[in-house]
């Protein structure tokens, strides 16, 4: 069904996204309703890949479980991790290393963005997000929590273990070599978003100066959050390079993370209070992935490099992982200038990326889209000239069909 030539559905996720923009205290309520909305349109109206009914439902929840279950379980877990990194008194040790000015927080961002290269972009965010609330006396500038995201989308853009959407690649067949050009873009942006946002972020709270003079370290959690990323990283490479087939059937990385949470546990316990709001904040990104994942896209448009900039666009509101799962299928783009546009498009909205919906978990005061835009305004540049750069430098190099 079709209304002024537009699909139903379209136009129930739109205005499932216009509430989240207006009412951004009750995200996760206008969240629930739109998915609840869209399931009850498709079981009634249409169908779920040309099947109708529960039966169709059933089948689509049965493709998407295990993509729901590794996003819930590493935010979750990730939060568990950010609080154990906390404790650990590392983030307040911080401002004897990095410098007084606003170099400073320019350098944090350096160090979150070549985290996100080995390291998944949800904790690299997370951990940046902890770092910046301990060295900024927890007074962050909105600007600056978008380019923390920013920095942690745009580092695991060229790397193939460093984002959801690049890990797709991979399990798919395409070399890390013809994703690794995704970098040039990347670095770029970081340039153009990186400097204003630290800028920003001095003038608004000052980087500490100096840690306190009796701080000690809590080496037990240290180690422990090294063995979590230690055990994602792992996890990553092992299953697909070893098991691809059944990386897309089994949420291992979610296991990976709470497996590692539950037997350290005996050694520091963690924070298990954190686990409701955490988990209260996962189930909006993932009523707005489910809804995405629902939408009637069954082709993207011929693969160019406009399509593709356009691509980075469409990320900042619409999921990108079954956008990434449409472009495998269809083949062709450039792989590299793909990773880029969706993995860093993202970065345009609070609800654009899980690294985003993560950090405002920890800064509630990032869910208004109307202060993300105005002070997160450097992104949206900062994409377009990586994709200039990319363009100019690389240019475009299509796989085949």
């Amino acid at each position: 069904m079709s209304l002024f030539g537009i699909p139903v559905a379209f136009i129930l996720f739109a205005l499932t996204l216009l509430g989240v923009a207006i009412f951004h205290h009750h995200t996760l309520k206008v969240g629930l309703l739109g998915l609840a909305t869209i399931t009850l349109y498709k079981l009634m109206f249409t169908s779920f890949e040309g099947v109708s009914g529960l039966p169709g439902l059933a089948g689509h929840m049965a493709e998407e479980w295990v993509v729901l279950s590794n996003l819930f379980g590493l935010l979750v877990g990730f939060a568990l991790l950010a609080d154990h990194f906390e404790k650990s008194h590392v983030p307040a040790w911080l401002p004897a290393l990095l410098p007084d000015d606003w170099r400073g927080p320019a350098m944090l961002l350096v160090m979150i963005f070549v985290m996100s290269t080995f390291l998944d972009n949800i904790a690299a965010a997370i951990i940046g997000g902890t770092i910046a609330a301990a060295v900024f006396r927890k007074k962050v500038h909105i600007g600056y929590l978008a380019a923390i995201v920013a920095a942690s989308n745009a580092g695991g853009a060229g790397s193939v273990v460093g984002d959801t959407t690049t890990t797709m690649m991979w399990i798919e067949g395409v070399s890390p070599l013809d994703v690794l050009h995704a970098f040039l873009p990347a670095v770029v942006a970081l340039a153009v978003f990186s400097i204003p946002a630290s800028l920003a972020q001095q003038k608004h709270s000052p980087i500490m100066r100096d840690a306190a003079p009796d701080l000690r370290i809590d080496w037990s959690r240290v180690t422990i959050v090294v063995l979590l990323l230690v055990a994602v990283i792992c996890t990553n490479i092992f299953v697909n390079t070893r098991y691809a087939d059944l990386a897309d059937r089994f949420p291992f990385l979610a296991v990976a993370v709470w497996v590692t949470l539950l037997v350290t546990a005996f050694w520091r316990a963690p924070n298990w209070k954190i686990v409701r709001p955490a988990a209260l904040g996962s189930l909006f990104l993932l009523s707005l992935v489910t809804s995405a994942s629902m939408m009637p896209v069954e082709s993207l448009p011929l693969p160019s490099w406009q399509t593709t900039l356009g691509l980075g666009f469409v990320s900042a509101v619409f999921d990108n992982i079954p956008l990434t799962k449409l472009a495998l299928e269809q083949g062709g783009y450039d792989w590299g200038a793909l990773a880029f546009a969706v993995g860093f498009g993202g970065s345009m909205m609070w609800f654009g990326s899980s690294a985003g919906v993560a950090l405002s978990t920890q800064f509630p005061q990032a869910k208004s889209v109307f202060l993300w835009l105005r002070y997160g305004w450097t992104v949206p540049l900062a994409y377009l000239a990586g994709f200039a750069a990319l363009l100019l430098l690389s240019g475009w190099h299509p796989a085949a069909a």
